[in-house]
């Protein structure tokens, strides 16, 4: 498990965003183009886990419920999948920890491209990633 502190001037749901671009982004370069599924995401509220034949996407409703504990100082947990790859992250206002079962050099480039993107205003983040992440409207 790689671990890192961090200050960050961007909001919560932006935030959201960017850790789970790079995870996706990083976890891809080992696992080529397999699916990204975001198998579970714990809050303080709630285990969201996806519904039978369906994929668990970022909704509005739980992208407020991430931000808020965020907001809140609560720690937020996820696990998210690709290819044969599962990723164990967590996530606070100031924290990100992460922890992958099958090419753990992944763990050190998620935490560098993070220190680096978490410190901008405006961070790296393809336009076409939130709506793979999110329900289509």
């Amino acid at each position: 498990m790689k671990s890192m502190e961090y200050e960050s001037p961007m909001d919560n749901k932006k935030k959201l965003m960017v850790v789970t671009f790079w995870v996706n982004r990083k976890a891809a370069r080992t696992e080529g183009c397999a699916p990204f599924l975001i198998k579970k995401v714990s809050t303080s509220q709630n285990t969201h886990l996806p519904d039978e034949d369906k994929f668990l996407k970022y909704t509005e409703e739980l992208i407020e419920e991430i931000a808020s504990d965020l907001d809140d100082g609560e720690t937020v947990e996820f696990v998210f999948n690709i290819g044969e790859e599962l990723m164990d992250v967590t996530l606070s206002n100031d924290s990100f920890s992460v922890e992958v079962t099958k090419s753990p050099e992944i763990e050190e480039e998620i935490i560098d491209k993070l220190e680096m993107e978490l410190g901008k205003k405006f961070p790296s983040l393809c336009d076409s990633f939130t709506p793979r992440v999110t329900p289509h409207k």
